[in-house]
């Protein structure tokens, strides 16, 4: 496989529900509430190890993340400051010889908006999140996007927009989802934001 910059995300602050899900679902570094945060997807997979490599030594980061799959390989790191983290995403592209242009442009695959959300799906989908619980009667809002790893930024998005509650963000694989609850006028404005901040980016057409 030829080698991909699929994912360049930079995120100036990180809002409260965001930085709790990378948190509690992360094995490395935890991150809080209005920390810079950058992810980076590559492919083939295993160059994320250089990737990584060059990031936490040019700047003082820390990594919640480096997920190694067959096809591609992620990394998150963070830092109080973001300078630190521009400092990082800046030594990665100097190495790769690349550009924040260079990077896959994020293409919204399906967006899903469900109002009153029935008791028995309510309960299907709370048995596999992760954030918060999805209650009977709240709307849901649910974004596929790839590369994966710009729903993180999505969902923090969101969560600037709106009063909305995180359910879920998957940022692994080939699409990435995140699921959002709440009331329907926020979860609306949740899903606008979420959806302006992909389409908004630059990159390289998929």
């Amino acid at each position: 496989m030829s080698f991909q910059l699929r994912t360049y995300a930079f995120i100036d602050s990180m809002q409260p529900q965001a930085a709790a899900h990378v948190a509690a679902t992360s094995p490395g570094d935890v991150p809080v509430a209005g920390m810079s945060q950058l992810f980076i997807e590559v492919a083939p997979g295993n160059a994320i190890f250089r990737v990584a490599d060059i990031a936490l030594k040019a700047a003082d980061v820390r990594p919640a993340m480096q997920i190694i799959e067959r096809e591609f390989g992620l990394l998150e790191v963070h830092s109080k400051t973001q300078e630190e983290v521009l400092a990082a995403g800046d030594a990665v592209l100097e190495f790769l010889g690349l550009t924040e242009a260079d990077r896959v442009k994020p293409k919204v695959a399906s967006t899903q908006l469900i109002t009153n959300v029935n008791a028995y799906q309510a309960q299907l989908i709370n048995k596999w999140r992760k954030g918060t619980l999805l209650l009977p009667k709240q709307s849901m809002f649910v974004l596929e996007a790839s590369p994966a790893a710009y729903v993180s930024l999505a969902a923090n998005e969101a969560e600037k927009a709106a009063d909305i509650n995180i359910v879920e963000v998957r940022a692994v694989g080939r699409f990435g989802r995140i699921f959002v609850g709440g009331r329907e006028s926020e979860v609306q404005s949740a899903m606008e934001a979420a959806v302006a901040c992909l389409e908004q980016m630059e990159g390289r057409e998929q």
